[in-house]
């Protein structure tokens, strides 16, 4: 199981491709606070309700000085699909090696109905200017979690 991120880590780097296969990297966005939500799978009603949440309150977040970069373990073209099928606003980025979801945490044990399984842990890093996590929320709700997150940074 992977180490959660606490405040005042170092963000792990990463490189990944977005629905369009287009490589979006941590780096791309330093000089500016970048929330970086993990979800377990596009086209899922959670994972819907979330997506769609961030894009609602993308031009809040963006005045606030926040990107938002949404990781699951999907491959681009079901990224795209999500993307075009609830008007997505929100970067999207695939991450089948489930490399990027270990680094941060969001990928392990967790329960789901009842059983324990291997899967994506919902999670929530905000990192800052400079790299570091700000914020590391695990085992969020789908719904109601965008709201939170607002309220918990000020916005």
């Amino acid at each position: 199981m992977s180490e959660r991120l606490q405040p005042g880590d170092t963000a792990p780097a990463f490189t990944l491709p977005d629905a369009d296969g287009t490589e979006v990297s941590l780096a791309d966005h330093k000089g500016r606070k970048v929330i970086v939500y993990f979800y377990p799978a596009a086209l899922t009603p959670g994972c819907t309700k979330q997506a769609c949440d961030f894009t609602d309150n993308l031009d809040a977040l963006a005045t606030a000085g926040y990107d938002v970069i949404g990781v699951s373990p999907d491959k681009p073209e079901k990224l795209a699909k999500f993307r075009e099928k609830e008007n997505l606003k929100v970067t999207l980025v695939g991450d089948p090696d489930k490399e990027t979801l270990t680094a941060y945490g969001a990928y392990g044990e967790k329960k789901l109905y009842g059983k324990t399984v291997t899967g994506v842990i919902r999670s929530t890093v905000v990192v800052d200017e400079e790299g570091k996590v700000e914020h590391a929320f695990y085992n969020v709700k789908a719904t109601g979690h965008v709201a939170k997150i607002i309220k918990d940074l000020g916005i």
